[in-house]
């Protein structure tokens, strides 16, 4: 289906010096095959994406779609816009015309359809993404999960066998984000072949057939996503993908805001698709200080989640301390059965500074 060999493409800085944002990538992806493509920021993903389709023109190598070799001077760009389409992460809707009308113009106006032809291809579309029945409103009317989903049946209906996908699932709130991964997971299923940047390492994971790890310009990994997350075979992709997440407070006196320091746990578990494990980490911490209310020592809290193994854990260091409060005698018994409820598993570590405790969530 696709061909890439020894692509570049060169930006240069307003000083005058360039900077490879591709250096030599050449890969093949065949009919049907998903592909995750992840790495840190600047590494070339989204430089990928667009060159792939044209937005962008490479410095050198080349692109075979289909066998034809799309930067040729005599290739019809038009032809590829068929092919290949593209879904950007901020959705790009008209807001002045309705989700059927956002589908139904590049029919006519592209494709040359009558308007009652596109108008049956596009509900079609709309259905299969399960949006029929938001035919007829405006995209300020439904929420980011409805709008990504729109912009992608308006790829969908202009026929494309290749999708190409930038971040689709950024832009989103994270209770948005599910719905979005079902359609990919369908469209997978369905036989489309789809390129896929994404920081979400479970939508990585979970939904493509390959993985590609690039950084800074160069394709460093190439595997299955199994190999690439439990075997990666360079330094750089080791991080990358074992990368946790993490919220970090020092508690050293009774002025501390607590109220914001909660809201930041909230903010921490959406911006992480955690919203199930909202309630057992702030109850956690709430209790915890809670039972650490009498004493006046300095409270270490850390709230950690692993993108890899989707393991969430709470920390809490209290310092000075030789005995854990789960296990004083004057601790609050109440607050104690909430705390062990929420947690899968306590680890009691004591260490120089005081007593650590790992909850497991």
């Amino acid at each position: 289906m696709i061909t890439v060999s020894h692509l570049t493409k060169t930006f240069t800085h307003a000083d005058g010096t360039a900077f490879h944002a591709l250096d030599d990538i050449s890969f093949h992806i065949d009919a049907g095959e998903v592909v995750s493509i992840i790495g840190p920021s600047g590494g070339g993903k989204s430089t990928l994406l667009r060159v792939l389709s044209l937005l962008e023109r490479p410095n050198g190598g080349s692109i075979l779609v289909q066998g034809e070799d799309i930067l040729a001077p005599s290739y019809p760009q038009q032809r590829l816009r068929r092919q290949m389409g593209f879904v950007f992460q901020q959705f790009n809707l008209f807001p002045h015309l309705t989700v059927l009308g956002n589908i139904t113009l590049p029919l006519t106006k592209v494709l040359g359809l009558s308007g009652s032809e596109a108008r049956e291809r596009a509900l079609e579309t709309l259905n299969h993404v399960a949006l029929a029945e938001k035919a007829d409103e405006h995209p300020n009317n439904l929420s980011g999960g409805q709008q990504q989903r729109a912009a992608i049946a308006r790829t969908l209906a202009m026929g494309s066998r290749i999708l190409l996908l930038d971040e689709p699932t950024s832009a989103l709130d994270p209770t948005m984000v599910g719905e979005v991964q079902g359609v990919l997971r369908l469209l997978a299923k369905d036989g489309l072949t789809m390129l896929i940047v994404t920081h979400r390492m479970r939508l990585a994971r979970d939904i493509a057939s390959r993985t590609f790890f690039l950084h800074q310009g160069h394709l460093l990994e190439d595997d299955t996503p199994s190999n690439i997350f439990k075997h990666p075979k360079h330094t750089e992709t080791q991080t990358f993908v074992q990368q946790i997440h993490s919220l970090r407070f020092d508690i050293a006196t009774r002025r501390f805001d607590f109220y914001d320091m909660m809201s930041q746990i909230r903010q921490f578990c959406l911006r992480y698709a955690l919203p199930e494990k909202m309630d057992p980490i702030t109850h956690i911490v709430e209790e915890m200080l809670l039972l650490l209310g009498n004493y006046h020592s300095p409270v270490h809290i850390e709230v950690n989640h692993s993108e890899l193994s989707g393991a969430s854990s709470v920390v809490i260091l209290h310092q000075g301390e030789t005995l854990s409060p789960l296990e004083r005698t004057d601790a609050d018994e109440l607050a104690v059965m909430i705390i062990r409820g929420m947690s899968s598993h306590i680890e009691t570590d004591l260490t120089p500074n005081g007593v650590r405790l790992t909850f497991d969530i």
